[in-house]
C-alpha cells in the first residue's frame, strides 16, 4: 500500500511549490510541482526541513491508525546519515 505526504515549500527565490513524498513499500520517492498545471517533476536532495516535515506528518497519523508503526520505521531508516 502506497502512502502520500504532500505540503508547500518555498524556494531561495521566493516562489512556492509542492512537495510530496510518497512511500510504496520500502522505497520513498520525493517529487515537486510549481504550479497547478504543471507536471510532477523529481525533487531532490531532500532537505533537513524536508525531512523533519515529512516525520511531523507522518506522527501525526500514527496515533489516528492511517500509519502503520511498520511504514514509520520504513521511513526513518530510509533518511541518510
Amino acid at each position: 500500500m502506497s502512502m502520500e505526504f504532500g505540503w508547500w515549500a518555498q524556494d531561495a527565490d521566493g516562489s512556492k511549490f509542492q512537495v510530496r513524498a510518497t512511500l510504496v513499500g520500502q522505497r520513498l520517492t520525493w517529487t515537486r510541482k510549481q504550479g497547478h498545471h504543471q507536471p510532477w517533476e523529481p525533487y531532490g536532495p531532500p532537505t533537513d526541513e524536508d525531512w523533519a516535515q515529512l516525520f511531523e506528518a507522518a506522527d501525526k497519523r500514527l496515533p489516528r491508525r492511517l500509519l502503520s508503526p511498520k511504514q514509520l520505521a520504513a521511513i526513518k531508516r530510509l533518511r541518510p546519515g
